[in-house]
C-alpha cells in the first residue's frame, strides 16, 4: 500500500494515483515478490488545501513580489563543499552514491539478475551469499572504487545480515525524508533536519540548503578555503534569514568574517529571489524526480541550478 497525504496550494489537476503507480514501476516494484506490486498495491490519497494562514504569510495568496515573500518555514539550512573531488563533495559520499547508482545499473541490464530493488542487496531466492558477494564485487564494487582505496587489507560488508528476501514495502514503512543524510553530504558539514523531498521551494528546507550549496561551492570552487560550510536561518514569513553563518575550518585563505562579507554580497538568500536566481519553478523532465535517488548536490545537468559556480571576486593576502 502507498499512502500520499499533506496539504498543497494549486489551480492543477493531478492525477496523483497514476504518478504513484508510474514511479513505483520505473523503480522496479513490479510484482509482490520484489515487495510492491505496482499495478495492483493499493493506493489511498489525501491532499488537503494548505493552511490559509500560512499560505497568507508565505504567498500574501500570490499578491507579493517576489522579494517580500516570507520563508515556508523556520529552521536552519546548510551547504558544504569540500576540493576533495571534482564535484566539490566529499569523497565518501560520491563513492557511496556511485554505488548506489552502479547497483541499479547492474539489476536493470540484468548483469546480476538477482538482485532486487533495495539496498543493502535485496536479492530473490535462489542466490546463495557467496554469489552475492563474488558479483558485488566483480560488477558492483570494482567498476566504481578506484584501486588505490581497494587491497588486502580492504573490508567488505555485503549482506552482512544474511539473508536478504523480505525487504522493501514489505519489510518496512518507509516515509519521504526519512534519508535526509544521503540526500545531503553523507554525514559531512551539518544537516537543520529538514527534508527536501516533497516540498515546493518557498520552504526554505529545499531552496535554503539549495543556494547553501551554492554559496559553499563557489568559496570553494573559487580557491578561498578548501573546505567550507554555510549556515542560514529563517523564521517563517520573513522574507530576510536571520543570520548567516560560515566556516572553512581553518582552510580559508583569508579569515572567514571577510567571506561572510563576500558571500551576502553574492548571494541573496531571500525565498523568492532564490527561486528566481536558480529558477527553481521550472519544472519538465522530471527535473525534481531526478532529486529522489543519489543524492540533491554534486550533480550534472541543466536542472542542478545550485550546482552552477558563481565566480567570487577576492584579493589574495600578499605575503
Amino acid at each position: 500500500m502507498v499512502m500520499v497525504f499533506g496539504e498543497i496550494t494549486t489551480k492543477a489537476n493531478v492525477d496523483y494515483e497514476k504518478i504513484v503507480r508510474d514511479t513505483c514501476r520505473g523503480i522496479g516494484f513490479v510484482s509482490n515478490d520484489v515487495g510492491l506490486d505496482a499495478d495492483h498495491c493499493k493506493v489511498l490519497v489525501n491532499i488537503e488545501q494548505q493552511s490559509p494562514d500560512i499560505a497568507q504569510g508565505v504567498h500574501g495568496h500570490f499578491t507579493k513580489r517576489p522579494e517580500e515573500i516570507g520563508a515556508g518555514d523556520q529552521g536552519h539550512m546548510f551547504g558544504y563543499a569540500t576540493d576533495e573531488t571534482p564535484e566539490f563533495m566529499p569523497l565518501s559520499h560520491v563513492l557511496a552514491t556511485k554505488l548506489g547508482a552502479r547497483l541499479t545499473e547492474v539489476r536493470k541490464n540484468a548483469t546480476c539478475p538477482w538482485l532486487r530493488p533495495l539496498i543493502s542487496t535485496q536479492h530473490d531466492e535462489t542466490v546463495t551469499n557467496d554469489e552475492i558477494a563474488a558479483d558485488l564485487k566483480e560488477h558492483v564494487i570494482k567498476p566504481v572504487i578506484p584501486e588505490q582505496y581497494l587491497d588486502e587489507n580492504t573490508i567488505f560488508h555485503l549482506n552482512p545480515s544474511g539473508r536478504f528476501v523480505i525487504g522493501g514495502p514489505h519489510g518496512d514503512a518507509g516515509l519521504t525524508g526519512r534519508k535526509i543524510i544521503i540526500d545531503t553530504y553523507g554525514g559531512w558539514g551539518a544537516h537543520g533536519g529538514g527534508a527536501f523531498s516533497g516540498k515546493d521551494p518557498t520552504k526554505v528546507d529545499r531552496s535554503g540548503a539549495y543556494v547553501a550549496r551554492q554559496a559553499a561551492k563557489s568559496i570553494v570552487a573559487s580557491g578561498i578555503a578548501r573546505r567550507c560550510i554555510v549556515q542560514v536561518s529563517y523564521a517563517i514569513g520573513v522574507p530576510e534569514p536571520l543570520s548567516v553563518f560560515v566556516d572553512t575550518y581553518g582552510t580559508g585563505k583569508i579569515p572567514d568574517k571577510e567571506i561572510l562579507e563576500i558571500v551576502k554580497e553574492n548571494f541573496d538568500f531571500r525565498p523568492g529571489m532564490i527561486i528566481i536566481n536558480l529558477d527553481l519553478k521550472r519544472g519538465g523532465k522530471g527535473r525534481y524526480l531526478k532529486t529522489a535517488a543519489y543524492g540533491h548536490f554534486g550533480r550534472e545537468g541543466a536542472d542542478f541550478t545550485w550546482e552552477v559556480v558563481k565566480p567570487l571576486k577576492w584579493e589574495k593576502p600578499s605575503a
